[in-house]
């Protein structure tokens, strides 16, 4: 999830820390967070063979290395506390590869558009709960969704491709907007099949409390991106 764009920015704003280091819903969290490193590593993996040039293979295998890093950070914080990441992240496998099953791009402009706007959809979502977690937690939840200058080669590609073709522009759209579809729809699913995660975020006090208003906010910075990327 190294690919989170700046629009997430709208989504973290500061907020007192309410909730303690040693919430079980902590390590549910880093959990997720492994699984969906792991998830994107092999997703890269795999779309880098759609790239049409050696360009964009090895630009998808720079995005993928840095997932693969972002999962040692999360595996070294689990073991910190004493959690084994392995079985503690498997748990999360079926809500993730759902998403990824339904979403699986057929292009490699669709895979661009995925790498851009939907890992920075996920980014979104967990950033809102770090803003009120405990310095320590939210520091290693900001360092694996940080943003590398590796994406950017997204948004120039994909607005050259938009530019020059109003079909293409049309159906990346649309693309886009199933994206965020699928990302609403699965983030509700791994909240409500996970006690410990719904209680860290309601027990945060600020964020995710007001859903109606978090859901809310998620399609503006999605709009956001969409006009990054030339598809408003």
């Amino acid at each position: 999830m190294n690919s989170t764009p700046p629009a997430s920015e709208e989504l973290t704003a500061s907020a007192p820390a309410g909730v303690s280091p040693d919430h079980p819903g902590v390590n549910e969290l880093f959990a997720l967070l492994a699984y969906g490193e792991v998830a994107a590593f092999y997703r890269l993996t795999e779309e880098a063979r759609m790239a049409p040039n050696l360009r964009g293979r090895i630009n998808m295998a720079l995005m993928a290395a840095a997932e693969m890093q972002h999962y040692e950070i999360l595996r070294d914080a689990l073991e910190r506390r004493g959690v084994d990441v392995v079985p503690a992240m498997t748990k999360y496998a079926p809500a993730l590869e759902n998403y990824h099953r339904l979403t699986t791009p057929s292009t490699w402009l669709e895979a661009l558009v995925k790498t851009y706007i939907g890992d920075a959809l996920a980014a979104d979502f967990y950033l809102e709960i770090a803003s009120a977690l405990p310095a320590e937690v939210a520091e290693v939840v900001r360092a694996v969704l940080s943003e590398t200058e590796h994406s950017q080669f997204v948004v120039a590609e994909v607005r050259e491709a938009v530019a020059a073709s109003d079909k293409q522009r049309y159906r990346l759209a649309l693309w886009s907007r199933r994206l965020l579809g699928e990302a609403i729809t699965q983030a509700q699913y791994v909240l409500a099949d996970h006690d410990e995660l719904v209680d860290l975020v309601l027990s945060s006090g600020e964020g995710l409390t007001q859903m109606t208003e978090f859901f809310d906010r998620l399609q503006r910075t999605h709009a956001t991106r969409m006009q990054e990327l030339g598809l408003a």
